[in-house]
């Protein structure tokens, strides 16, 4: 398959996916639009050779065919992440070189075809944890409330937003990965929270404001009760609503199947969870990570499963794009990660195609050829009783699955919403049922 032209693949939507317009010399303005054609496909990126040693050991020969293979199976997009005490080693330094590479790494993205979404605050990736030694030891300090950690934080973010911003295959920033996996070592309450995020985003929305700028959370957002980051804050805060519907969790694909219908719909349900928290109808979702993890979902079960994730997650709407974990699997010369960490990849560490990949790309180009045209949801379940009942194994869940496995399409809609007439009408639902309703 041949590459395309570098900007050929801004010839419709633009590089976000979104409409676009020049806001200036060159310059682009992504605004959020619910009128895609498709949803956009990619991956997040794991470096073939050098995982995220990468900033350690930049090898762009190495990236570049990362990236060409990639684009060679239809994808459109790449998330990628900075490590945080990498680009930060002092709270007064951010490295000119790691900020050079980042935007080495974007253009040849660029000369790929592929747009560039960058997580900034790593943060948590893979297991491990990164944090810059001038938080911990002896300057132990609360990422999520300390003043001085906060602002250098927001230092950070401006500089990647300014530096970015006129790239034209840049997607906006994400602003870490999973951040609420680093709660345990750094207590805090949602209200905590809540300012964090507000402090962050609004960094990156001043100094970029043509360009969607998000945040990520684990599952425990939406499925444990008490949690400090909220599923409002998930709904509401950012440009778009992002999920992480890992099956893995609440031990889902083992619990019901690898390919359940419990399974293969959990990215889907993720979505029409979230827009129960949302107030507006039309906020758009990403999905920013799926995947096939093996010990849950074996590998001879992978490409199905993915046919399936896919295909169903597109039947919901306003979902602005599927970013599949990962692009490459983690070599095995690097040690102590999880078994389910290493083979996640849709190409092998030595860029060789998995069926998986197969699997992916062929539904992608499927999916781009007849795009879904999702009609509204007018059947909610309603959820109430807390966070707990809507995750794997819990009550509202399997009455959510109950319907999906009858044929139907249901939506989500919170207890205290189920008498705002219009709140059900801007999302086109006429019908509501309770949990014990559907056995």
């Amino acid at each position: 398959m041949a590459l395309p032209a570098p900007d050929s693949c801004y010839a419709s939507n633009g590089p976000c996916g979104y409409s676009t317009r020049r806001a200036g010399p060159g310059q682009r303005r992504c605004v959020i639009s619910t009128q895609q054609e498709a949803p956009r496909f990619g991956a997040n990126y794991t470096p073939s050779e050098h995982w995220w040693h990468t900033w350690l050991d930049f090898d762009t020969d190495s990236i570049r065919r990362d990236f060409a293979g990639l684009a060679e199976l239809g994808l459109d997009h790449v998330r990628v992440f900075c490590v945080w005490p990498v680009f930060q080693p002092n709270r007064g330094t951010i490295r000119p070189r790691a900020i050079a590479q980042l935007v080495e790494m974007v253009h040849i993205a660029r000369e790929c075809g592929l747009d560039i979404s960058v997580d900034a605050l790593q943060g948590h990736l893979s297991s491990f944890d990164f944090y810059p030694s001038w938080t911990q030891t002896w300057h132990q300090a609360n990422i999520f409330t300390d003043p001085d950690v906060i602002h250098a934080q927001a230092v950070l973010l401006t500089n990647l937003a300014e530096t970015l911003r006129d790239e034209p295959n840049f997607l906006g920033i994400t602003l870490g990965n999973e951040p609420n996996n680093l709660v345990p070592h750094n207590p805090c309450g949602p209200s905590e929270v809540d300012a964090w995020l507000d402090r962050l985003l609004r960094a990156c929305q001043e100094t970029d404001p043509a360009h969607p700028h998000c945040h990520s959370a684990y599952d425990a957002v939406w499925y444990v009760d008490g949690h400090p980051f909220t599923p409002r804050a998930s709904a509401t805060k950012g440009a778009m609503t992002v999920v992480h519907p890992w099956v893995f969790t609440n031990n889902c694909a083992r619990r019901y199947g690898p390919l359940s219908v419990e399974a293969t719909h959990l990215a889907e349900y993720a979505v029409e969870l979230s827009k129960a928290y949302a107030d507006d109808a039309n906020r758009m979702v990403w999905v920013q990570e799926v995947g096939a993890p093996d010990g849950h979902i074996p590998v001879y079960d992978a490409p199905e499963f993915a046919v399936h994730t896919l295909s169903n997650v597109v039947d919901a709407r306003n979902v602005w794009g599927v970013t599949w974990w990962c692009s490459h699997d983690v070599s095995r010369r690097f040690l102590d990660y999880p078994e389910l960490e290493y083979g996640l990849g849709l190409l092998r560490s030595d860029r060789s195609r998995k069926p998986l990949a197969k699997a992916f790309a062929e539904t992608i180009s499927h999916l781009r050829a007849i795009p879904p045209r999702p009609e509204p949801r007018k059947v909610a379940l309603v959820l109430e009783g807390g966070r707990g009942p809507s995750g794997p194994g819990g009550a509202f869940f399997e009455a959510w699955m109950r319907l999906t496995a009858a044929g139907a399409r249901p939506a989500v809609v919170l207890g205290e919403r189920t008498n705002d007439a219009e709140h059900l009408a801007n999302r086109g639902i006429t019908e509501l049922l309770r949990p014990h309703e559907t056995l």
